[in-house]
């Protein structure tokens, strides 16, 4: 009777995950539309920052003595700063639902990291769902009516590629880790705030504090970094099957797609919709069990 009731919970925390998660991209490019880059990613960060604060408290995880600090360090280097920076600059110059589908494929890059960082050698069903998806990529980027083809447009395909390289890296180094996930987030964070905030003031400046730019600040900081991540985190404790609870993350891409659509007014082509259930197909593909 318990694990039936842990597994209902699982779902539950999982599907708010996923909910929240398919809003993000509309939440990046109307940001992005009153914020620079690194504004939006400052004010991102600092609302998550109080989240894993309030997180780490509760899970009574905050002593620095638990944590490696320069190996924490290089983490929030990574993440949130480097890799956000990269994803916001790729959204910045992409329609949402190409920067978005691109993104995604961080898995495929995590199963090709995996080979020379964790002497991981490739199955033939692996090799087959890389190929498949990178397929899709490229029939979303030509069957697209907004993608430009300026120099712009193929910048932020590379940026958002780098972005996959900068995630998948951060994934592989902290899953060596045996640090509560409120520590480790926390901390990072705490170290990445004060590198944003020099950056910002450096650049563009400090952004301005008001009800808009708070409101996607908390739309960052809440939803893509803090309580989505915390959710998710929980449907996977809950549960007794992790596989099954990490299907649901396939339903992510696509409701993002509807949400762009409607939200942002992005004309959404039915190859564009192809090229995506090609790059999910080819993500399930490597994703599933197989021997080498």
């Amino acid at each position: 009777m318990e694990a039936a009731f842990n597994e209902r919970r699982a779902l539950a925390f999982g599907l708010v995950a996923v909910g929240l998660w398919s809003t993000v991209a509309t939440g990046f490019k109307l940001g992005l539309e009153r914020l620079t880059v690194e504004q939006l990613l400052l004010l991102g960060a600092a609302v998550s920052w109080v989240v894993f604060l309030v997180y780490a408290l509760v899970a009574k995880e905050i002593n620095p003595r638990q944590v490696p600090l320069g190996r924490v360090a290089l983490y929030g280097l990574l993440n949130p700063c480097a890799y956000y920076l990269v994803l916001f600059a790729a959204y910045a110059r992409l329609p949402a639902h190409i920067a978005q589908p691109i993104n995604y494929t961080w898995a495929i890059t995590l199963a090709i990291l995996a080979v020379p960082i964790l002497k991981q050698p490739l199955s033939s069903r692996t090799l087959g769902g890389i190929l498949i998806s990178y397929t899709g990529v490229v029939i979303l980027l030509l069957t697209s009516a907004e993608m430009s083809w300026q120099s712009a447009s193929i910048l932020g395909v590379a940026l958002a590629l780098g972005s996959t390289v900068l995630w998948a890296y951060y994934w592989l180094l902290t899953t060596r880790e045996d640090i509560h996930p409120a520590g480790l987030m926390f901390w990072s964070f705490t170290i990445a705030l004060p590198v944003l905030f020099g950056i910002c003031w450096l650049g563009p400046g400090l952004p301005a504090v008001n009800l808009t730019t708070l409101t996607y600040g908390a739309w960052v900081g809440v939803v893509e970094m803090g309580v989505t991540f915390i959710c998710w985190q929980q449907a996977l404790r809950l549960t007794a099957n992790t596989a099954r609870i990490g299907q649901l993350i396939f339903l992510s891409p696509f409701l993002s797609l509807v949400i762009i659509h409607f939200a942002l007014g992005e004309e959404i082509t039915t190859g564009a919709i192809f090229g995506l259930i090609v790059i999910v197909a080819g993500l399930y593909l490597a994703r599933a069990k197989s021997t080498p």
